[in-house]
Parts: structure tokens; C-alpha cells; sequence
């Protein structure tokens, strides 16, 4: 299929799926800037819309309504795409939303999501540097070259030791299974996969159930 008709259903069905006044902003359209990400940087990067979101709501930290240009949400990983035009995030704004921006940023940040801006003329004029930070960032996180060669448990696997590293303490499987948002049998087959793989270790002398894990030290690079 075409970019066109990828686009097209991609885009009718997010509209199908939204309500009030998240979907009325998407009615209007994508702004420009974004619709040039889409077909110049993640149209070729990964030639498909799955698990990309559009105009994506979030309720901020105020208890208001904030859009991201785009999410990628799926299997716990959660990336914010922002797209920033010169005159809109730079010479166009206050003081107080300059500082606004920041403050919702971190929020972001603090709150479990990954974040990635791109300025419009940097998708313009430099779509494939902006394509290889895309795949930098799941290189990044998986440890691959190529963002097409990362499967969703990968995702989850480099999530977890992540947040087993960052945690201080051993992870519980209650803890993987706030953190990323899954299911419990779901989060119990991860968890004895990455053991069986010897990317964790348990933790504890108990024999019948595992209840800790750690990082297995013989095993990171």
C-alpha cells in the first residue's frame, strides 16, 4: 500500500476512536509540521502508523488537558513526539509558557514517558539525521542498530533492567507489573524468560517461588 493509503486509514481510524474535544482537534487536521514528519521521517524509518497516535490527550499535572504531536505507546514504552516550529515554541511565546513547556516536559519525564522534539526545519531540510535519532533512540534502548529489527519483548526486557537498575533495591514482580503497565501473567513470563536468559537473577534463598529479582552482574555489558 501507499503512503497515501496508509495515512488515510491510519488517520480515519484514530478519528472513528476519539470523542469531544480530542476529537475535534483531530477533525481539524494535522498541523503541517507534522503531517511533513510523518511522510519524510517516520513514514521511511518503519513504513507502517502501528502504534503511533496522533494528537495523543494526557491529563497534566494542573489536572488540564495537554496534546502531544505524537505517541508511540506499546507494551509499556511510552515515547512523546513533539514537533517545534520556530515562530510557535521559540520567538511566539511567553515568558510563562516557555516555562510551562519545560514544567510539562519534566512532568513527562517524571511520569515514566520518553521524550523527542524535532524542529520543522530540521524534518524539512534534514529528514535523515531526524530518522537516525528515531533509530538511535530504540538502538539505545535495546541495544540494535536498526530500530526494524526491535520486537515488543525486547522493549519490555530493556525496560525492566533498566528500572532494576535505577530502583536500588531487588524488583518485584508487583513492581514490573505497575511500572509498565501489563498484566501479571504477562509480567511472570518475562520475568523467568530474562531469568532463564541470565539477564536477571533472583534474590532470596526461597526455592518454591521467586519472589525478588535483580540484575544478573555476571551477564550486563
Amino acid at each position: 500500500m501507499s503512503y497515501e493509503e496508509v495515512f488515510n486509514s491510519w488517520y480515519e481510524d484514530h478519528l472513528k476512536r476519539r470523542k469531544g474535544e480530542n476529537k475535534r482537534r483531530l477533525a481539524e487536521g494535522l498541523r503541517h509540521e507534522g503531517k511533513l514528519f510523518l511522510q519524510k521521517v517516520w513514514w521511511p524509518a518503519f513504513s507502517q502508523f502501528d502504534d503511533l497516535h496522533p494528537e495523543y490527550e494526557l491529563v497534566d499535572f494542573r489536572e488540564g488537558k495537554r496534546y502531544l504531536d505524537f505517541a508511540y505507546v506499546h507494551d509499556g514504552l511510552r515515547l512523546a513526539i513533539e514537533i517545534d516550529g520556530f515562530n510557535t515554541h521559540a520567538a511566539g511565546v511567553s515568558r510563562w509558557q516557555f516555562s510551562d513547556n519545560l514544567v510539562r516536559q519534566n512532568h513527562l519525564v517524571l511520569d515514566g514517558w520518553h521524550v523527542l522534539r524535532f524542529s520543522y526545519d530540521d524534518v524539512k531540510d534534514k529528514p535523515r539525521m531526524c530518522i537516525q535519532m528515531l533509530q538511535q533512540f530504540f538502538g539505545a534502548l535495546l541495544g540494535h542498530a536498526k530500530a526494524n529489527e526491535v520486537s515488543a519483548d525486547e522493549i519490555l526486557e530493556a525496560e525492566i533492567l533498566k528500572y532494576a537498575r535505577q530502583l536500588g533495591r531487588p524488583v518485584r514482580p508487583i513492581d514490573v507489573a505497575r511500572y509498565l503497565q501489563i498484566g501479571e501473567k504477562r509480567t511472570k513470563a518475562i520475568l523467568l524468560r530474562m531469568l532463564a536468559n541470565q539477564k536477571l537473577a533472583k534474590h532470596g534463598s526461597g526455592e518454591q517461588r521467586i519472589r525478588c529479582y535483580v540484575p544478573n552482574k555476571n551477564n550486563l555489558k
